[in-house]
């Protein structure tokens, strides 16, 4: 498993994840797990600046947002 970033904050339906510094952010369409390797959801956006960049991960129905904030993420 790889580090995906940790949840920062929630907007718009989505959890807004920092992507640790000096790695590359997951590609989108990858599959988010958190530490229990329950899946919560999908990487649906990168953006921000090249060097500190951000993933946009879309829940699945049952992930409460508000639960993930300040945890980290991994892929598979």
């Amino acid at each position: 498993m790889r580090r995906v970033g940790e949840v920062v904050r929630t907007a718009q339906g989505l959890a807004v994840l920092r992507v640790p510094d000096g790695e590359d952010p997951a590609d989108i369409g990858t599959m988010v797990l958190d530490d229990s390797l329950t899946t919560v959801g999908r990487v649906v956006d990168v953006f921000g600046p090249v060097t500190h960049p951000y993933v946009a991960v879309t829940p699945k129905d049952s992930t409460a947002l508000a639960e993930l904030l300040g945890q980290s993420l991994y892929a598979r």
